[in-house]
């Protein structure tokens, strides 16, 4: 059913493959995930519009097609009734879905209504551009600071000084920023890397130092409390992985711990760490101990 127009975004989903392609990759892209069958009229109706929708968006969500004939087993897991079902997977989780056939109007309200919104187009690998040196955060700071002064109502800028301030530990004056956004900028995924940032930073006011937290571990491995402010530690203090480790290690333990906070300090750090490899590495163990 998959046209020829069919872009990347756009895949078939087995029973044996769900996981991997569906799940986890739901961790990183929203999945909506497309129950049809081929003698099914009402599901070449909308297929092609998810199809469409796919391509236009540029890997804002990946489309999933399920063929009920084929995949039985996945259409009774789902307790899929009537086709076409459609479901939208995000964070691991089902989030939400609608059965039959909508117009693409309503169909892209859906996707505004959770977060979904077209993205660019992605650059040619020829056009990449060279990579820039790092910057001092302390003299972007104050770059930053002479242009807001002289653009007071550029938000975009403020977005720029609140990222630049959090990487100097001028953690108070970031919030601040951050805090008078227009919505559009709040939501961006630069915002929410310096919010979880924040978090962490403000985790850290008056919690003890990271080796007596490794002397309370020693004395007590199952001390999740203490587990996951040496994680925070770690992540703060440039040592990633050893973060990573200590979060998953919480998760194994016990996935429930306060409400879920192994997994939310996972998702929080991913969103902290820039090493896209040590992310994904990671963000399959989470998936295996979750699903």
């Amino acid at each position: 059913m998959i046209s020829e127009t069919a872009t990347t975004h756009v895949f078939d989903a087995t029973t044996d493959s769900f996981e991997s392609t569906v799940l986890q990759k739901s961790l990183q892209t929203p999945v909506l995930v497309d129950f049809w069958a081929e003698w099914c009229g009402p599901c070449k109706q909308l297929g092609p519009i998810l199809e469409k929708l796919a391509g236009e968006y540029h890997g804002a969500f990946e489309l999933a097609k399920v063929d009920v004939d084929k995949e039985p087993q996945l259409g009774a897991a789902f307790q899929v009734r009537s086709i076409p079902t459609v479901f939208l997977v995000k964070d691991g989780q089902l989030l939400d879905g609608f059965p039959g056939v909508l117009p693409e109007g309503q169909i892209r309200e859906f996707l505004k209504h959770h977060g979904i919104e077209p993205a660019p187009p992605a650059e040619p690998e020829d056009a990449a551009p060279a990579e820039a040196a790092p910057l001092d955060p302390h003299a972007e700071a104050a770059r930053l600071r002479a242009e807001l002064a002289a653009a007071p109502d550029q938000d975009e800028l403020k977005l720029d000084l609140a990222l630049a301030l959090v990487q100097t530990g001028a953690t108070g004056e970031a919030e601040q920023l951050l805090d008078s956004l227009p919505a559009n900028l709040a939501v961006d995924d630069r915002a929410q890397r310096a919010r979880a940032r924040l978090v962490f930073a403000a985790l850290l006011e008056g919690a003890p130092p990271a080796e007596v937290l490794e002397q309370a571990l020693a004395a007590n491995s199952d001390d999740l409390r203490a587990r996951h402010l040496l994680g925070v530690h770690h992540i703060v203090g440039g040592r990633p992985e050893a973060g990573l480790e200590q979060f998953i290690e919480m998760l194994s333990r016990d996935r429930g711990f306060e409400d879920g906070l192994p997994r939310k300090a996972l998702i929080d750090a991913f969103r902290i760490v820039d090493d896209a490899a040590l992310v994904g590495r990671y963000r399959r163990r989470m998936s295996s101990l979750l699903f």
